[in-house]
């Protein structure tokens, strides 16, 4: 089994037997001054706040039916909020990109990529492993100041991970795995909401906006550089092959950005809502138009780099794109 993780390619080997003249630029020369792992402290959690997490970014708390529960129902959905993201922090780290990495890092990706692109691998894999464990770390340090556990069973990770299994189900053989670079290059693309937004907002704990912005400014760098592996994919893939992935990436899209609504609607039964009023507050909180257009808005640099590569040529593909709601080029 050892020996053949050691020389299993995440891409079908077809591709390792090809170079492909697509350029990359390092923004890795100056990792050992700048990451994270490297030059900032391990940050403790300081409960000295308005806010655990900004409301507008979990939009059921504002529901006039949670609302109606009192101002510690509220800061409980906050708390557990919170706790949800470092644990999707931890887990797509963990889940999503250290493998990834770790395959190119090694030459399994099934890729024939830059020496260059191999090594700043190698350090993605360390920013990423710091960016669980410092979840992880300050996940624990949150429920001793708060009181208020992260609930989650090991069973039940976050919906992304169930969302991507549908995604491998639905691929041919030949091109499984490569769902798992695509996811990669979403996660690791996309500014999600929470990486920008917290940062700036002073309602909440000065230690919760600097974790946060710890992480994003180390994924300044990750961006650049699966902005790249994306062109490498592309050329390296077949046009039936590409044809078979391409309308997959809007639903890898949705899997990173759309809420996790089974834990939304286990934490809104405990705070003791009827099942008739969970489901109204989901809906009316994350009515289809909404999550829509947040998806859309969110993705528009990381479509704008699928078209460059000619993703979108493809006309399954850019079907696939327009019916999810996504942004396109003309």
């Amino acid at each position: 089994m050892y020996r053949h993780k050691a020389t299993e390619l995440l891409v079908a080997a077809r591709t390792e037997r090809v170079r492909h003249d697509v350029g990359y630029n390092s923004r890795f020369g100056r990792w050992d001054a700048l990451a994270g792992v490297r030059t900032r402290p391990q940050r403790s959690f300081e409960g000295l706040a308005a806010l655990y997490f900004p409301p507008e970014l979990h939009p059921v708390v504002t529901h006039p039916l949670v609302a109606g529960r009192g101002e510690d129902a509220v800061e409980w959905l906050l708390v557990r909020r919170l706790h949800d993201y470092l644990d999707f922090t931890s887990e797509l780290e963990s889940l999503g990109v250290i493998p990834v990495a770790t395959a190119i890092s090694r030459g399994r990706s099934g890729l024939h990529l830059p020496q260059g692109m191999r090594a700043d691998a190698f350090k993605i894999v360390t920013d990423e492993a710091w960016h669980a464990q410092g979840s992880y770390d300050f996940a624990q340090q949150l429920q001793r100041v708060s009181g208020v556990s992260p609930g989650r069973s090991h069973s039940s990770p976050p919906a992304f991970a169930g969302r991507l299994d549908i995604i491998r189900d639905g691929l041919a053989d030949e091109v499984r795995g490569v769902e798992a670079i695509v996811f990669a290059v979403v996660s690791e693309t996309l500014i999600s909401g929470v990486l920008s937004a917290i940062p700036r907002d002073e309602r909440l704990s000065k230690s919760v906006r600097d974790h946060v912005r710890d992480h994003a400014e180390d994924e300044g760098r990750h961006h650049v550089y699966f902005r790249s592996v994306l062109r490498h994919l592309w050329s390296a893939l077949t046009p039936k092959e590409r044809s078979a992935v391409g309308p997959c990436v809007p639903a890898a899209i949705y899997a990173f950005l759309e809420p996790d609504y089974a834990r939304v609607i286990e934490d809104l039964r405990l705070v003791g809502l009827s099942e008739r009023d969970v489901e109204q507050v989901v809906e009316e909180s994350w009515p289809k138009e909404r999550v829509v257009r947040e998806v859309s808005e969110a993705s528009r640099s990381l479509v704008r780099y699928f078209c460059e590569v000619g993703a979108l040529g493809d006309p399954a593909t850019r079907s696939s794109f327009e019916e999810s709601g996504l942004m396109v080029c003309g």
